[in-house]
């Protein structure tokens, strides 16, 4: 099944937590971004600090940023997440959000594969009923969060033709 703007968020199926503790579910109530990032790629260190500035912006309005690794590159899953531990140690030190490591390949099915997203950094944005209401780069979050804390995203137009725009982009991509 596809995912896209308004389908339920997928699960969480996380086995290794790198920072911060475990995240099992999404709470009714709180807005999430879940942006698959990894050590290797220039435009996740660049969107980093961006995510890090928004956690602190938004936290009290019910705002959580959750980090997925599921494209290390590395021989073993042991390797990725020793190099995985290592970029944020030397690259971030002021980290405020939960970063989780899968190497198993279950997270990047669940939402990248299921999205038709090929390239990371890719966020998706989960709503306060539990749906996705963005899927796309993290660098287009400062428009789109505050309307979806308010509840004006979901219905807007701005929204609709974001998802459409989204949808053609990844049409032409499976083509090629």
């Amino acid at each position: 099944m596809a995912l896209r703007f308004g389908s339920p968020a997928p699960s969480l199926k996380v086995p290794n937590w790198v920072l911060g503790e475990p995240l099992t579910h999404f709470q009714s109530g709180k807005v999430y971004i879940v942006d698959f990032l990894a050590s290797w790629c220039g435009p996740s260190v660049t969107a980093m600090p961006g995510l890090v500035q928004l956690q602190d912006k938004y936290k009290d309005s019910g705002l959580e940023v959750i980090g997925i690794a599921a494209s290390e590159r590395a021989a073993t899953g042991d390797e990725a997440r020793t190099m995985l531990d290592t970029w944020l140690t030397e690259t971030f030190t002021r980290l405020n959000f939960r970063i989780a490591f899968d190497d198993t390949g279950e997270m990047h099915k669940l939402w990248m594969t299921a999205s038709y997203s090929f390239g990371i950094p890719t966020s998706f944005v989960v709503d306060r009923d539990g749906r996705i209401v963005f899927i796309g780069h993290p660098m287009e979050l400062d428009d789109v969060l505050p309307k979806v804390l308010d509840g004006s995203w979901r219905t807007s137009a701005e929204a609709k033709e974001a998802d459409k725009e989204r949808i053609a982009e990844a049409r032409l991509m499976l083509r090629r």
